[in-house]
This record gives structure tokens, C-alpha cells and sequence, in this order.
């Protein structure tokens, strides 16, 4: 059996609900965005205990939640609003040098080696900006560009791949790359062919476990989808909606409320493998096992909402709710095997990301990216020839394949 322990509490400054939480990998430094106030939080965890230290862009009239930790430093990179792109440090909040004094950066992230800031949409497009992005040189200041992506980006823990999405009204892609580390790759993602393909859009950052074998996807516009895949097989495993299921349009008002009651951050994995929490309106957390398609909850915060929720690196949680922040000890009965062992883990998720390699390919950098994806739902596979010769799909298929079946009918229609 799991215990969960609220250890710590602390006000946050703003007084207002934190909407996003974000661990620093491997030191205890928690970020969070503030609800409908532009400014980003930054808090210590030490010796069981929260402290605020900083608060980021307070003073800006407009604000997009993009922000991002340093994969080793204590260094987090925050942008938007009229201050454009600064990074916080325990010195202070500093200017990032390279990055443009117009961007407008709607996602950011650092590459595995933290050489490199990748940064979305490309700072040197006008209407075709969301077309590509930016590829910041930390070192040097340079920018070049990169390919095309919306929503965060996700570090796999094997080291060398990350994905992050590319997202349409009809469809969102998943999109995997290969990242080579050093200086010398110029900390460019290269795009792989084997991808995702998510119906509509609006999804979060995909979330990886710590031994790299299963990844979750929170969204999407329309409902409070939650899905979770195998690595490297991209199988799916969980698929759920958190409270009712879209009702169609006119959308009741009663169903509005409760969408947005639902945090869109409210995701993290266990350290124990195949354990993922889920934060409730209710202030539960649910405890799911994914093999076993089991789930527990606890009741931690006594009705109070969840409005985010992460995992620090040595397995403790840390909640959002209301205007405080929580921090949670986990805990199993004597014999149960609550994590496995840093080595342990690190073995599995670089086996992971071995024989996710070996089974894809790079792709070209001539040609359109959709014409060389090969992708999947988590339970079907499609390559552009497959998707070309769809002409039919019932009202129970998703509605990118609904409407890739119509678009194929109309071109044959006209030929």
C-alpha cells in the first residue's frame, strides 16, 4: 500500500493559484506559473521544506506560460510579454544572450546538453512563423532554424531523443527526434519518421516515466482526454476521459464548468514504474496502476482542487492548490519495492531508446515531413501511401481520419 503525507505547506506570494508546475531533473527547485497573473514562481526544496525565492515577469502586461529549466544548472529560462526572454539564477534574472529583442516565444527548451535553447515559433517568420523555429547557440548567440513544433518538448531519460508535438485543428503529431549531444550537433533535433498522430488538437507536453517505458499525453480542446503509451513500441495502454465526455454542441453549461474545473497540469509519474498520479478537482490523488489498469485514491487536500501537480526527482509530489503550494512524501509498507535504483532505471530507459532507434529512420530534410511520418494511434499504423487510399470511416474513427477520407474522395472526385 502507498502513503502519501503532506509534508510542507507554503503560501504563494501572489496569493493566486499556481496553474502549472514544473521540477528542476535533478535539483530541488520547483517552478510554477501563476493563474491569470503574469508571473512565473521559483521555490527551493530543502530539508522537507518549500521557500520561495523568486518571482519572474510580474510586472508584464502580457504573459504566455513558456518556461524551462536547465537540464543540470540552477538556471530557468522564462519568456513572454514586454520583457521578451529572461533567465532566472540564484545571482538574479539576466537577459539570454542570441535570442532576438523581438521574439515572441510561445514554447521553449533546452537541449539535452543544455548547450542549446530551442524555441517556438521562429522569431524571423512573420505570417509563416509557426512554420519553424529557433535554434539558439547559448555559447555563441547564434540562431538558426529548426523544425516545426508547438508543445514542449520532452526529454526522454535514456538521453539522446525527445518529443514534442506538432499540432492542427484536424490532427496533432507526436514527433520523436534523435539529438546528438556536443556542441558539434549544433543542438539540432533530428526528426524521425516513426511519430504519433493525435486526433484534433490542444494537447499538453507529453510526460515520460522515469525508466522511460511508458509516456502520458494530457488534452486535447475538446475534452479531458488522458492517454498513456508504451516506449519504444508506441502502443497504447490508457486511454480514459476525467470526468464526462463531450456532450457535442451547444456545449451545457454544467459540462464547461467541470472542463475547466479539471487542471490540464495536474500529471506525474511515480517513481515506482508503471505509477501515474492524477490531481482532482475534488483534491484526490489517483493512484493508477497502468499493467494492472488499477487505480487508488487518496484524499490529500480535503476538497480542495488540484490546479497542478509534479514529481520532484527523488519521488516526492508537489501540489498546487488554491494559493499554496504542498509538498507530498511517498511512501510504501516495508517489502513493497516503491522505486528501482537509479542505476536501474537509467539501464531501462537507454535500452529503451536503443530499440526505439532501431526502428526508425531520420527524416530527409527534402520533401514534406507528413509524406515520410509513419504513424500511429497506439493501435494502428498509417504510412502517406496508406493515407492516400482512405476513402471511407465510420462516426466511431477519429475525425482526422473522418476527414482524410473525405479530402481522398473529393481529389479523385476532380480527377
Amino acid at each position: 500500500m502507498t502513503y502519501l503525507e503532506a509534508v510542507a505547506r507554503v503560501r504563494v506570494s501572489s496569493g493566486r493559484p499556481v496553474e502549472r508546475l514544473v521540477c528542476h531533473p535533478r535539483l530541488p527547485l520547483v517552478a510554477g506559473l501563476d493563474r491569470g497573473r503574469p508571473a512565473v514562481h521559483v521555490w527551493s526544496r530543502e530539508a522537507g521544506r518549500l521557500r520561495e525565492l523568486a518571482s519572474v515577469g510580474a510586472g508584464s502586461d502580457a504573459y504566455d506560460d513558456a518556461f524551462a529549466w536547465h537540464p543540470d544548472e540552477p538556471r530557468l529560462v522564462v519568456s513572454g510579454g514586454d520583457r521578451g526572454v529572461v533567465q532566472w539564477s540564484p545571482a538574479g534574472v539576466s537577459a539570454v544572450d542570441g535570442v532576438p529583442p523581438a521574439a515572441a516565444y510561445r514554447s521553449v527548451a533546452f537541449s539535452p546538453d543544455g548547450l542549446t535553447l530551442w524555441a517556438s515559433p521562429s522569431s524571423g517568420g512573420e505570417d509563416d512563423a509557426w512554420d519553424s523555429s529557433d535554434v539558439i547557440d547559448l555559447a555563441t548567440g547564434t540562431v538558426s532554424s529548426g523544425p516545426r513544433w508547438d508543445t514542449g518538448v520532452a526529454q526522454h531519460p535514456g538521453g539522446g531523443l525527445v518529443v514534442t508535438l506538432n499540432s492542427d485543428q484536424g490532427a496533432t503529431h507526436g514527433l520523436f527526434a534523435r539529438v546528438d549531444p556536443g556542441a558539434a550537433s549544433g543542438g539540432a533535433m533530428r526528426l524521425l519518421r516513426r511519430a504519433l498522430v493525435l486526433d484534433v488538437d490542444g494537447y499538453g507536453t507529453p510526460l515520460f516515466s522515469a525508466d522511460g517505458r511508458h509516456f502520458a499525453i494530457r488534452g486535447n480542446a475538446y475534452e479531458n482526454t488522458l492517454e498513456v503509451f508504451e516506449f519504444p513500441s508506441l502502443r497504447q495502454v490508457l486511454a480514459t476521459t476525467l470526468g464526462e465526455p463531450n456532450p457535442g454542441y451547444p456545449y451545457p453549461q454544467e459540462w464547461l464548468d467541470q472542463m475547466r474545473a479539471w487542471s490540464r497540469h495536474n500529471l506525474a509519474f511515480a517513481a515506482r514504474p508503471g505509477v501515474l498520479w492524477v490531481g482532482t478537482p475534488t483534491g484526490v490523488l489517483v493512484e493508477v496502476d497502468i499493467e494492472a489498469q488499477d487505480a487508488v485514491e487518496h484524499d490529500v487536500l480535503a476538497g480542495s482542487p488540484v490546479s497542478a501537480l509534479a514529481a520532484t526527482s527523488t519521488g516526492e509530489l508537489v501540489l498546487a492548490s488554491g494559493g499554496e503550494l504542498v509538498l507530498v512524501s511517498v511512501r510504501s509498507d516495508p517489502g513493497e519495492t516503491d522505486s528501482i535504483g537509479d542505476s536501474d532505471a537509467s539501464t531501462a530507459a537507454a535500452s529503451a531508446v536503443s530499440e526505439f532507434l532501431d526502428t526508425t529512420s531520420d527524416v530527409p530534410d527534402d520533401g514534406g515531413l507528413e509524406e515520410h511520418l509513419v504513424l500511429t494511434d497506439g493501435e494502428r499504423t498509417w504510412n502517406s501511401d496508406n493515407l492516400a487510399t482512405v476513402y471511407s470511416a465510420t462516426a466511431e474513427e477519429p475525425s482526422w481520419l473522418r476527414l482524410q477520407a473525405a479530402i481522398n474522395t473529393a481529389r479523385d472526385a476532380r480527377t
